[in-house]
């Protein structure tokens, strides 16, 4: 019998603190393709970073284990996690990206 796959989820994460100007949006593409996940990441215009990631739940994991820590320049606050959105989901593309302040 052959295994399957653990299936992809997309999740957005919403992370507080000093997370813009330290290189958080940098770090966390470099995590994801690590792991890899795909996704993208964005500032947001009230000083938060917000990402949607898509990948198995294991790896989702790790990724939001890292989002609680940040680059070491980076002290956040809060991490807030949801089911992503359809429209949200809808910009998930073939790797990780950074895409344009929102």
């Amino acid at each position: 019998m052959m295994a399957t796959a653990p299936a992809d989820v997309d999740l957005h994460l919403s992370i507080t603190g000093r997370v813009q100007g330290v290189g958080f949006r940098e770090a966390l593409v470099a995590q994801a393709r690590a792991v890899p996940a795909r996704g993208w990441v964005r500032n947001r215009a009230d000083g938060s970073v917000e990402a949607v990631l898509r990948a198995p739940a294991p790896s989702l994991a790790r990724l939001i284990a890292w989002a609680h820590q940040g680059p070491p320049a980076a002290r956040v606050e809060r991490v807030e996690q949801r089911a992503a959105s359809p429209a949200e989901s809808a910009l998930v593309g073939a790797g990780f990206a950074r895409l344009p302040s929102a």
